[in-house]
């Protein structure tokens, strides 16, 4: 899964110029309420809901794709397309198996949804919102990273992965398998970091990580963790890394150091950061952690009776 902030990209400013210019806009997370078909929209600076914004049903994963928040209904094998400055619903894809997550490339355009019923990467075009390309990698087809010149992807191939797949797109429309990398323990999530020099991959059997120099593809360190699965996401020369068994997110170092553990309820597994804020939703529990860069607890608020996943947004 990509956990980084994705810029706006010109196209999507393009589109909606008057949603975004002269309006003060507010800095929200937008989060997956699982069991109750909707997204919640929580103010960062307060902790209070903003508005709550009807789906369809089985919300699960939400990522930010330049202005379009993606959002994947994995039981329903549907995909949402949410423009972030209004908050307002703008397309509902079909044809999908059983999508999971989501890469945004750097254009602002172009979002990468892994179908794992299908074992595809599916290319999205979020502005017309439609499906532009497909390219079979492996069965299970889950967690994905984009790397920051959006070349290439990388894509565990189930929770417990035996294999990555490598993913070029060069050409956003026509993904295309390039070659299958074994990880040195069964993987969960991949996270590229923002200088793209390393590609981060948790674990889903050990309490371990694993960073990948990108170049060479060598595993150059391979520091501790807490209990799998983790997930992975990056502000810089920091990674935050949660285990929603041990309940926990840690701050570590570009080399792997960990600098600080913070304790957040059980469940919360997801990750995001952007504008240096931090969340992490509570899968079980519907709550949102709010954290500051470095890695220390603001807030924790009950929002949903369940929440999976959680993308930060700008909106009016």
């Amino acid at each position: 899964m990509d956990r980084r902030a994705f810029l706006l990209g010109a196209a999507a400013l393009a589109l909606a110029p008057r949603a975004l210019a002269g309006t003060p806009r507010r800095l929200l997370a937008l989060v997956t309420a699982d069991l109750e078909a909707r997204l919640v929209a929580v103010d960062l600076a307060s902790g209070r809901v903003h508005r709550y914004l009807p789906t369809e049903p089985k919300p699960r994963s939400i990522e930010t794709v330049g202005g379009t928040a993606v959002v994947a209904h994995s039981e329903v094998g549907l995909v949402t397309l949410v423009r972030a400055a209004t908050l307002t619903v703008t397309h509902v894809l079909h044809g999908f198996g059983e999508p999971r997550y989501t890469a945004g490339h750097p254009d602002g355009r172009h979002a990468f949804v892994t179908d794992a019923e299908r074992g595809e990467v599916v290319a999205v075009d979020v502005l017309r919102g439609r499906v532009v390309g497909r390219e079979h990698v492996g069965a299970r087809a889950r967690h994905v990273t984009i790397d920051p010149s959006g070349r290439r992807l990388w894509i565990a191939l189930g929770s417990k992965a035996e294999q990555i797949a490598i993913v070029d797109v060069t050409r956003p429309s026509r993904p295309r398998l390039v070659r299958l990398v074994r990880p040195p323990f069964l993987a969960h999530d991949v996270a590229w970091t923002p200088d793209g020099r390393t590609i981060w991959v948790s674990s889903g059997d050990k309490n371990e990580l694993a960073l990948y120099r990108a170049r060479t593809l060598d595993v150059v360190a391979r520091p501790p963790a807490d209990w799998p699965p983790q997930h992975v996401t990056f502000r810089g020369r920091r990674a935050y890394v949660t285990s929603g068994w041990n309940g926990s997110l840690r701050v570590y170092r570009s080399d792997g150091h960990s600098l600080r553990r913070t304790i957040v309820p059980v469940g919360s597994y997801n990750v995001q950061q952007a504008d240096g804020w931090v969340v992490t939703p509570g899968l079980g529990t519907g709550s949102l952690c709010i954290l500051d860069p470095r890695g220390r607890l603001l807030r924790r608020e009950r929002i949903a009776r369940s929440s999976h996943d959680a993308c930060i947004v700008h909106a009016g």
